[in-house]
């Protein structure tokens, strides 16, 4: 099979965006090659709590580990319509591959740490195989601490949700820590692979192989003042980045940079629903129905009704998260950013797919029956990744759905962002 689909590119034709760029095609038709070894992956991946080497090695090999970084460090600083492109192509293969390239494009906050850390990590950029860095609980409300020493600061904690920690060789964690004037502050620092043990807890209904597991220091690390940042002044240095690195992903203004971590969030959703779109084409043709007398199910109208309905679904979601992807890079070309009403809109339309596609695969699970609940089907595998990805609280439909609704009756917004971090800037 070839895994070129023509697929919908938000215009209801087949033909390609303007800012889908050479190099972005190249690792997505990378990617969709990948599909068959993903899928016949994924049950090994669940089973280790992570991506088997295998996968991993292919992935590296496609470039999908170097989409976000600069071009000035080995990268391909890709644009939102390429990232989601190739995003949604591994995640038609197995959702917890997409999901590590998601979380893997999180080094982009490395960029704002000084110099000497950014040569310290980066210099790994073409040898090391899987994501350089991940972030654990950075902007949570349970985070670990950090004091001051001679040189640097010793930190002390644990720090879940450590996606991608099994394969990295860095962890950027959130701590708290009392300022100059004595008042608490937030902060991140950056750990080597040394200094952090994993807990093997990443024990859940899907995703499973994302190595989303918690790390904890044993006692207190020494982190040198270089590679720590405090919160508060994180903003104007993530500015400095972007004037700093070439490339249409370091153009984009501050909100959308929040909106290209919220597209490719939910292109996992897309790729999971376009690969269980396939799978159920595949599945109902060569299976029969357990009560009725049809000869397969594709010949059940029901069937038919179901992946009718279904791919309508799926094609509206993909139209939607395609269409805003082109803006965000129409907008970076542009030198203009988004309003705080547009991102809250637009973040509720892309929340709003990821519904769709939830209850697209489920709907074709329930058409296709019993078969699809054994381990190997990718249809169940699908099923549970997609639950657990729309929990995430960066797109978790209520509160999301709330912000939205405060904006559109112009009631003013929480002075706050991510896990209850306040707002600061």
């Amino acid at each position: 099979m070839s895994h070129q689909p023509p697929h919908a590119t938000g215009s209801g034709t087949t033909t390609e965006s303007e800012f889908l760029s050479d190099t972005g095609r190249r690792i997505r038709d990378a990617s969709r090659a990948l599909i068959p070894l993903l899928r016949a992956d994924a049950q090994a991946g669940e089973a280790l709590g992570a991506l088997p080497p295998e996968t991993l090695r292919a992935m590296h090999e496609a470039g999908v580990f170097k989409i976000c970084v600069p071009v000035e460090l080995g990268g391909h600083a890709l644009g939102a319509r390429d990232t989601v492109e190739i995003v949604t192509a591994l995640g038609e293969g197995d959702g917890s591959a997409a999901w590590t390239v998601f979380v893997a494009g999180g080094i982009r906050n490395l960029l704002g740490f000084p110099e000497q850390t950014v040569d310290e990590v980066f210099k790994e950029i073409d040898s090391w195989i899987g994501p350089l860095a991940v972030g654990a609980s950075v902007f949570s409300t349970s985070v670990g601490t950090a004091r001051r020493t001679d040189g640097g600061w010793l930190v002390s904690g644990q720090w879940a949700f450590g996606s991608g920690c099994k394969h990295a060789a860095w962890a950027v964690v959130g701590v708290g820590h009392e300022g100059a004037d004595g008042d608490p502050r937030r902060g991140m620092a950056v750990l080597s692979r040394e200094q952090f043990t994993i807990l093997d807890d990443w024990k859940v209904m899907g995703l499973q192989g994302t190595s989303s597991n918690s790390v904890t220091v044993d006692g207190e690390a020494f982190v040198p003042d270089h590679r720590f940042v405090d919160i508060a002044d994180f903003p104007a240095v993530m500015d400095s980045v972007q004037r700093r690195y070439s490339g249409i992903g370091f153009r984009n203004g501050t909100r959308a940079l929040m909106l290209i971590t919220c597209l490719s969030n939910v292109a996992i959703a897309l790729g999971m629903a376009r690969g269980t779109l396939e799978c159920f084409t595949e599945q109902a043709k060569a299976r029969r129905p357990f009560n009725l007398p049809y000869p397969r199910v594709a010949d059940m109208p029901s069937a038919q009704v179901a992946v009718g309905t279904a791919r309508a679904m799926v094609n509206l979601a993909g139209n939607t998260i395609l269409r805003h992807a082109d803006e965000v890079d129409r907008r970076a070309l542009a030198g203009t950013d988004f309003t705080p009403d547009e991102e809250s809109e637009i973040t509720m339309d892309l929340v709003y797919a990821v519904r769709l596609c939830a209850d697209a695969i489920d709907r074709l699970q329930l058409t296709l029956g019993s078969s699809t609940v054994a381990l190997k089907n990718p249809v169940q595998r699908f099923a549970r990744d997609v639950r657990v990805l729309a929990t995430h609280g960066a797109i978790r439909f209520d509160p999301l759905a709330e912000l939205s609704g405060r904006q559109a009756l112009g009631l003013p917004p929480f002075p706050m962002f991510a896990g209850g971090v306040p707002q600061v800037g």
